[in-house]
């Protein structure tokens, strides 16, 4: 049987073949539509998921129901690595918030792979590593920033991390992702495209002018993609990884290069 293909997703990308065919015996190609639910809060996953596209989404849930967005995951990671490090209670999920596909591993498997392969607990370890360092520059950039910058930056992200021109998001969403009133993200986007810096029509934003979005951001944009750059170390990789993943006609060039 021919072996799920793996070529979009950064991670796997960075295993030598014989850690990657291990960690993979037990994979299942999966599609992975809008509002599927990866990962419930206070409760442990049946799986790891490995994004090939798409874009999951990064859901801190308090007590009363309230939800925020703290970061999202894309083809450079996996879904569930927090859950590898041991069995403490989280109150995040993870759900998909561009549908795309991906590979899902038994979370035993995943968890058997983790434990007894030093190179594939390196490499989940150092993505463990960007995503906190993600999570705390996000953290600092909402309480110090304004809101155009905000939304440029998470706008710039998803870009990132997906390889999309265009993206699904309604004004609901991202006033939500940036905290902000929704109102407020009207007149950004309003302003944003009569610059000609975005096309905003009906939830769907198509990036427009990437090196004006990065002169008009903060510089948490520029932090951000260079953690993602830095990713697991070895750029030549990263190159292979955006050739192999451009199958999408509004695929955009490659890792926050």
């Amino acid at each position: 049987m021919k072996p799920p293909a793996f070529s979009t997703n950064l991670l796997l990308c960075h295993l030598s073949p014989d850690a990657r065919a291990c960690l993979l015996k037990h994979a299942t190609a999966v599609q992975l539509p809008l509002g599927t639910v990866l990962c419930e809060e206070e409760s442990f996953p049946r799986y790891g998921y490995f994004p090939l596209s798409g874009l999951v989404s990064v859901v801190t849930v308090m007590p009363n129901g309230e939800t925020a967005e703290v970061s999202f995951v894309g083809r450079e990671g996996v879904v569930g690595s927090l859950h590898l490090l041991g069995s403490a209670s989280l109150s995040t999920r993870w759900m998909m918030q561009l549908p795309g596909s991906g590979l899902r591993v038994p979370f035993t498997e995943l968890q058997q792979s983790f434990d007894s392969c030093a190179e594939i607990r390196g490499r989940i370890l150092q993505f463990v590593q960007e995503q906190s360092a993600v999570v705390a520059q996000i953290a600092g950039c909402n309480r110090l920033h304004e809101a155009e910058q905000r939304l440029i930056r998470w706008l710039l992200m998803a870009q990132d991390r997906t390889g999309y021109e265009t993206l699904d998001f309604t004004q609901e969403y991202l006033s939500q992702m940036i905290a902000t009133q929704r109102t407020t993200v009207t007149i950004i986007a309003g302003d944003l495209q009569r610059r000609g810096l975005i096309r905003y029509s009906r939830g769907k934003i198509q990036l427009l002018d990437r090196p004006g979005l990065e002169a008009a951001t903060c510089v948490c944009s520029a932090v951000t993609k260079r953690l993602l750059r830095e990713l697991y170390e070895d750029k030549s990789v990263v190159k292979a990884v955006v050739s192999a993943g451009n199958t999408r006609p509004d695929m955009h060039r490659s890792w926050a290069s």
